[in-house]
């Protein structure tokens, strides 16, 4: 888990949105937006996780703590895989593989799970890798660096629970 909180974190917002706007050539935040308010008034899910075998996740904005129903708290240091039901998972890493290789997906689409065990779909999803300037290079994307996620239309859509 790491040391420092990053919900406000300025270096860590310009690593959002700069890598962003790097990989998929356009704002993530709107001109003037804060740390701040992509932590507490964004009208989007951002999540990011670590770079460990078993990724876990170092930021979730209040939209993602809503959507998936955990706490500050409890999203730091749970690994990212539970996000998604086990019999969704290897759709996930596919993701995460072609992120990988790519720096970037857009239009991602899927199931996930919130902590009551409620499914949802996330609709036209981006995941990124968070690289910090000049590291979004081909040399860059063989290396392992965290990623950040963001979708909009969380929870509009339910799913029945599997049986």
């Amino acid at each position: 888990m790491m040391s420092r909180d990053l919900r406000h974190d300025q270096s860590f917002f310009e690593l959002l949105t700069g890598s962003y706007a790097r990989l998929i050539g356009e704002n993530l935040v709107p001109a003037g937006a804060t740390a701040e308010w992509l932590y507490e008034d964004a009208p989007f899910v951002v999540l990011a996780h670590n770079t460990d075998a078993d990724p876990k996740f170092i930021y979730a904005n209040k939209r993602a703590q809503a959507c998936f129903g955990y706490t500050w708290e409890e999203f730091l240091g749970l690994p990212s895989r539970l996000s998604a039901e086990a019999p969704d998972r290897d759709e996930r890493a596919h993701i995460l593989e072609e992120v990988a290789r790519r720096g970037f997906v857009r239009g991602y689409r899927g199931v996930r799970i919130s902590k009551a065990g409620r499914r949802f779909w996330i609709d036209d999803g981006v995941v990124w890798q968070l690289w910090p300037t000049a590291r979004a290079s081909t040399e860059g994307r063989r290396q392992r660096s965290p990623r950040g996620r963001i979708f909009e239309n969380c929870g509009r859509s339910q799913m029945k629970k599997r049986s």
